[in-house]
């Protein structure tokens, strides 16, 4: 029986999936994507009495990343993001905060990941899958346990992310979904970053993208 238990929260201007991993045993949680509403991010984690351990961006774009500086404070819990993502967090122009009227900001995160690394926590097993081309540095998190991968804006359901932004590809997008998710297994679940959830044998067969 898995021993996690997944909390969703939808949240800011553009509806985007905040998830919370939590180890039912434990309660320690990791927070995938608190792009926005961070006072009530922290409300339902001290409702719940959960634990934070770290927050996983799949991007840098300001609707993924929005709450997570106030959540590492209240929590003095690590940020992990791409090393290759880096730049979008940094720069108001890429990660988007120069439009949408919004004021230019500059994000961070405190751990830069690698593609193909495996990082626990919380008791899990993540494994990064480099996956570009919504952004230069977007990674998707793959729980081989738990049978179930977060996706960021890289696949949706029966759909893909845009690709009409700074430093997009749609190249590198489509390369890096056929190469690393679609080399999951059918099963394994697809916790997008926008609207509803998918399997990888879902898109596999039908996204017109792939």
């Amino acid at each position: 029986m898995s021993k996690m238990e997944l909390i969703q929260y939808v949240v800011g201007p553009i509806s985007t999936n905040c998830y919370f991993i939590v180890n039912k045993d434990t309660k320690e949680t990791v927070i995938v994507d608190p792009g926005d509403e961070a006072e009530l991010l922290i409300d339902r984690i001290d409702l719940q009495n959960l634990k934070p351990v770290a927050i996983l961006l799949t991007h840098g774009h300001f609707d993924h990343v929005g709450g997570a500086a106030r959540i590492e404070e209240e929590y003095k819990i690590p940020i992990y993001a791409s090393r290759a993502e880096e730049e979008t967090l940094k720069d108001p122009h890429i990660n988007r905060t120069e439009v949408f009227d919004r004021t230019p900001t500059v994000y961070h995160a405190t751990d830069f990941l690698d593609d193909e690394q495996i990082i626990e926590l919380a008791g899990f097993k993540i494994k990064v899958l480099y996956t570009p081309g919504h952004t230069p540095g977007g990674v998707c998190y793959y729980l081989p346990d738990e049978g179930c991968v977060f996706s960021g804006d890289t696949l949706f359901y029966n759909s893909v992310g845009r690709t009409d932004f700074p430093k997009s590809s749609t190249e590198s997008l489509i390369n890096g979904i056929r190469e690393k998710l679609m080399a999951l297994d059918d099963s394994v679940l697809v916790l997008t970053g926008h609207d509803a959830r998918t399997t990888i044998g879902e898109e596999r067969m039908h996204n017109p993208y792939i």
